[in-house]
C-alpha cells in the first residue's frame, strides 16, 4: 500500500466545510493549487540576537525552493532560541536548557495545529538541535533536520580563534597576562559572521550526532553557515523531504537504539560536548528507547578518540569539512566496526552506504586512523560515588590527568565562583563545588564556561578540579564534572559539602567521592535547608516543578 503524501493536510484544507481554513491560507499567498499539494513545515529559529542561527531565514528560502521543485507546498514556521554564549555567566543562561523544551513544544504545536504532512527543521545554536529531534520524534511525520552550519574561525596574528579564546581571554586578563587592548582584539576577531560556535562544542557535536542518528542527510552539517555550497545543501534538503514523504519514512523508524548508540560513538570519537549525554537521554525517553547514563561510558570506552578537534584538540569545525567532513568520521567508525553501519538514514541508504562516499583530503590529520588514535578510548566518562550516586559526566579528551584530590571550595551559585577565580583566590589543588545550579535548583542547569574558561586563562586548568550539578559548555576543558546527580535541590550529597572537605576524583576507577563519614553526610543533609525558589511564577517556576533529574535527560514530559 502506497503512503498518502497528504495524509494529514487533507483534514485541514479539503472539502466544503474547510473553506474558512482555505480562505485564511489564500490570504497569505497560497493558491487553491498549492493547497492540493502536500504541506511541508519548514521550521527554523532565526533570531536577530546572535550569529548561530542568523543565516537560517535565508537558508529556509532555499529549502522551500527545493520543496516546491519536488511538488510540495512549503510553509515557514519560526520559533525562539537562546544564545548560550551571550547569556553565559548571567541568570539569563538558565533560559537556555528550558528553551529546549519550549522549542520542541512550539514545533510540535505547529506541526499538529496546521496538519503538516512533512517537515524540515533548521537547527543551529545548541538547544535547537536536540529540540528538533524531540519534536520530530513526537510528531512522527516524514521529516528531517538540517544544521545551518558552523561559523568561520576568526583570525588574529595568523592564529584561528573561536569564542573559547574570548572566554579564556577573560581569565588571562584577570591574571594580568594580557592587556585591555589585547582582550579587545581577541573579542573583535573571534566571531566574524553567521554560524554556530566553531569547534566541537555542543552545536557541532550535536550536528554530527544528527547525521549518525540518520535524521539529517550525511554531509549536510559539515558545510559552514556562510559557505556558498550551503544554498545547494538547503535546496537538496527540500527535495529530499518530499522523497522521504513519498516513501512514508517516519522519524521513529530511524531513531532506534542502534542509531542512538551511533550518536554516542561519534561524540566520543571526536571529543564532543558532555551535553550529548543530557540530550540523547532526553531523546531516548521521548522515543521510548531504553538508555541509561552508564551506557555512555560503555560506548565511549570502546570507541577511540580520532577527531583532533577543539577544545581538546587543534582544529576548528571547518577544518573537519576541508579534511573530508562528517562522512570521513563515519567511514572510519564503520570500517572499524565501532558503529552500526546497517542502520537506515533519512536518505533511504544505510549509514555504511553514506560513509562509503567519503572523500578524504590527502595529507589531512584532522581525523586520525583507528589504529593511530589520539587516545584508545573516547572522551566521555561517567563517574559514580558518594558525591554522585546517580552519576555525573566528565570529558577527558583534552588532558591526561586522571586523578585529583583536594579541598572543597564551595559556592552556592556560578557568579560567586567566577568572582573568586577572577579575584585570584583559587589555589592549586582546590576543588570548586558549584551547587544549586541543577535542573530544579537553577532552575535550568546553567553552563559554566565562564568559570571553566577563566580557570584555564588564569593558568589553573591543570591544577584544580571542579564539580557542579549544572552543565558545561562544549568549549569547557580541564578536570570538570557536570550533571552531578542527585542535584542539591533534590537533597543530593553535593548539598552536604562544606568548605575544606576533601574530594577525590578517580577517572580510571570511575568514582567521585566526598571523604566525609556517611553518617556525617546524612546528618548534614538532615539539617540542610534549600534556598528559596528564585522564581515563584512564570516559565522558570513551571519548569522547576516538572523537570526530571539530569541523569534522566532533564525532560519535562
Amino acid at each position: 500500500m502506497t503512503f498518502d503524501p497528504r495524509h494529514r493536510s487533507r483534514t485541514v484544507v479539503d472539502g466544503p466545510d474547510r473553506a474558512p481554513a482555505r480562505s485564511y491560507l489564500k490570504s497569505v499567498g497560497l493558491s487553491g493549487e498549492d493547497l492540493q499539494r502536500p504541506l511541508v513545515m519548514v521550521a527554523h529559529s532565526w533570531i536577530g540576537t546572535m550569529p548561530c542561527n542568523y543565516s537560517q531565514r535565508e537558508l529556509a528560502q532555499h529549502v522551500m525552493a527545493g520543496v516546491r521543485a519536488a511538488g510540495g507546498t512549503p510553509m515557514e514556521v519560526n520559533t525562539v532560541s537562546i544564545s548560550d554564549g551571550i547569556s553565559m555567566g548571567t541568570q539569563g543562561m538558565k533560559a537556555s536548557l528550558i528553551s529546549r523544551e519550549l522549542i520542541a513544544d512550539s514545533i510540535e504545536l505547529c506541526g499538529i495545529g496546521y496538519g503538516f504532512d512533512a517537515a524540515v527543521v533548521l537547527v543551529g545554536c545548541d538547544k535547537t538541535i536536540p529540540a528538533a529531534t524531540l519534536a520530530l520524534a513526537r510528531l512522527d511525520i516524514p521529516s528531517l533536520a538540517l544544521y545551518s552550519g558552523s561559523i568561520d574561525p576568526g583570525v588574529l596574528d595568523g592564529r584561528d580563534l573561536t569564542i573559547q579564546d574570548v572566554f579564556e581571554g577573560v581569565g588571562q586578563h584577570a591574571a594580568g597576562t594580557i592587556t585591555d587592548e589585547q582582550l579587545t582584539a581577541i573579542e573583535d576577531a573571534a566571531c566574524p559572521g553567521a554560524g554556530a560556535c566553531g569547534a566541537q562544542y555542543t552545536a557541532n557535536t550535536m550536528a554530527m550526532v544528527l547525521e549518525f542518528l540518520g535524521i539529517a542527510p550525511m554531509g549536510s552539517g559539515s558545510v559552514g553557515a556562510t559557505d556558498p555550497r550551503k544554498d545547494r545543501v538547503g535546496f537538496e534538503a527540500g527535495q529530499l523531504v518530499m522523497d522521504v514523504l513519498r516513501r512514508g519514512l517516519k522519524p521513529r523508524e530511524i531513531l532506534t537504539r542502534e542509531a542512538i548508540e551511533n550518536g554516542i560513538a561519534c561524540a566520543a570519537a571526536t571529543g564532543g560536548s558532555t551535553n550529548v549525554v543530557l540530550h540523547l537521554l532526553a531523546l531516548a525517553r521521548e522515543a521510548g528507547i531504553p538508555l541509561e547514563i552508564d551506557d555512555f561510558d560503555e560506548i565511549s570506552e570502546r570507541t577511540p578518540l580520532i577527531g583532533d578537534l577543539r577544545p581538546g584538540g587543534r582544529y576548528v569545525a571547518l577544518d573537519l569539512d576541508r579534511a573530508g567532513g562528517i562522512q570521513l568520521v563515519a567511514q572510519r567508525l564503520v570500517e572499524g566496526g565501532k558503529v552500526h553501519g546497517d542502520v537506515m538514514t533519512v536518505t533511504g541508504r544505510t549509514l555504511a552506504e553514506e560513509a562509503a562516499d567519503a572523500v578524504e583530503t590527502p595529507g589531512q590529520d584532522v581525523v586520525r586512523e583507528l589504529d593511530d588514535p589520539l587516545k584508545e578510548t573516547g572522551g566521555l566518562v561517567i563517574l559514580h560515588g558518594s558525591l554522585a550516586p546517580d552519576g555525573c559526566v566528565v570529558k577527558v579528551a583534552g588532558y591526561e590527568r586522571t586523578q585529583h584530590r583536594g579541598p572543597a571550595r564551595v559556592f552556592e551559585q556560578e557568579e560567586d565562583a567566577l568572582a573568586a577565580v577572577l579575584a585570584g583566590s583559587i589555589n592549586e589543588g582546590d576543588v570548586l563545588v558549584i551547587r544549586n545550579e541543577g535542573p530544579v535548583g537553577g532552575p535550568g542547569m546553567r553552563e559554566m564556561l565562564g568559570v571553566t574558561a577563566a580557570l584555564v586563562g588564569a593558568g589553573l586548568g591543570e591544577t584544580v578540579a571542579l564539580l557542579t550539578d549544572g552543565r558545561f559548555s562544549g568549549a569547557t576543558r580541564g578536570l570538570m564534572a557536570g550533571h552531578v546527580a542527585p542535584e542539591a535541590a533534590a537533597r543530593g550529597p553535593i548539598a552536604a559539602v562544606r568548605e575544606g572537605d576533601i574530594i577525590a576524583f578517580d577517572i580510571d576507577g570511575r568514582t567521585l567521592d566526598l571523604e566525609v563519614d556517611e553518617a556525617e553526610v546524612a546528618r548534614r543533609l538532615e539539617e540542610w535547608t534549600p534556598p528559596p525558589p528564585r522564581w515563584e511564577r512564570g516559565v522558570f517556576a513551571k519548569y522547576a516543578r516538572s523537570v526530571s533529574s539530569a541523569a534522566e535527560g532533564a525532560i519535562t514530559g
